[in-house]
């Protein structure tokens, strides 16, 4: 990095206002919630939809790392998914969104509550090896060269076989690009993270073996003083998660084939139903349903005599 040195040296104004500056913007962090979120990639884009539904309202402009909502004493804290973990475990964070993988990978799982599992960033930590290499089985890397970015997960997997074989396995740490390792000979098989499989098909590698599943989840500091906010806050990201999980559909149908019916759409406690005051004998009928499951709902109900089939999506809901 190069610094310049300033030709003339800065007025007493100057430095006065830049100071004040610094300490606003520490008191303004005074009394709120921090809540971090991955910066960028996929996780970040559902964290945004995840907070636009939560009715959090906040502003942030290009590069920066923090973000005051404007409706809630809450300040927004982007960071790498990687680190989120240790900053709600050891560190002054309230709330935390990032991967299940991660905060095995910082060895937090006792730190911090997870509150709740967010249901998107769904992978597999894998053991992965050339398709058409020598070793096919987690038994036979043992002392052999493992590349990875979960290097402390790594060890604590290869630690207890290497001490009943009494061989060594080289554990290598990278950052980036670990498919790369077999085929650049830096590995004879690696640990990463698996959703379609393409990248590591595309590399020439296979799994062998699923050290674990793994998917994004919400977590809180232990310590927090803010607790009641915690609770607002994971009961409006779980309604959001409910209303992309449900719909409610709505139809109508003889009262003799009601039973019929609302075993179809049984609901989370029970459809609601009302007379129709204009058809005597027929009710109306309203259930939540599952959005993956609608087409299918709705056939059943077509083929039992429903009618006036809808289906309504929500935008939030509390269940």
């Amino acid at each position: 990095m190069v610094v310049t040195k300033a030709t003339t040296p800065p007025s007493s104004t100057h430095t006065e206002n830049t100071t004040d500056t610094t300490m606003d913007f520490v008191k303004d962090l005074d009394n709120r919630l921090l809540f971090a979120v991955p910066k960028k990639g996929r996780l970040y884009e559902e964290c945004l939809q995840l907070l636009h539904g939560s009715d959090i309202h906040f502003n942030r402009k290009s590069r920066q790392d923090i973000a005051l909502s404007t409706n809630l004493p809450v300040a927004l804290i982007f960071l790498p998914a990687a680190d989120i973990p240790k900053y709600v475990a050891e560190g002054n964070v309230d709330l935390g969104i990032t991967g299940q993988d991660m905060v095995v990978e910082n060895e937090v799982e006792d730190k911090v509550t997870e509150k709740m599992k967010l249901g998107f960033g769904k992978c597999r930590l894998c053991v992965q090896v050339p398709i058409k290499g020598e070793y096919q089985s987690l038994d036979s890397l043992v002392g052999k060269r493992i590349v990875t970015s979960f290097d402390g997960y790594a060890r604590k997997i290869f630690e207890p076989l290497d001490q009943a074989t009494g061989k060594s396995t080289t554990i290598s740490y990278v950052s980036g690009s670990v498919e790369a390792a077999c085929a650049l000979g830096l590995a004879d098989g690696i640990i990463d993270l698996v959703e379609s499989g393409e990248t590591m098909r595309a590399a020439g590698l296979h799994d062998i073996h699923t050290l674990m599943s793994t998917e994004s989840v919400l977590l809180a500091n232990q310590k927090s003083q803010h607790k009641d906010l915690i609770e607002k806050i994971t009961s409006r990201i779980r309604g959001v998660i409910a209303a992309k999980r449900f719909v409610l559909c709505t139809y109508n149908i003889e009262r003799s084939k009601l039973s019929t019916a609302a075993a179809i759409t049984p609901g989370r406690q029970g459809p609601t139903i009302s007379s129709l005051e204009s058809h005597e004998g027929w009710v109306a009928v309203s259930a939540m349903i599952e959005t993956k499951q609608k087409g299918e709902i709705m056939d059943k109900l077509t083929e039992v005599g429903a009618t006036d089939i809808l289906v309504t999506a929500f935008t939030s809901c509390r269940v």
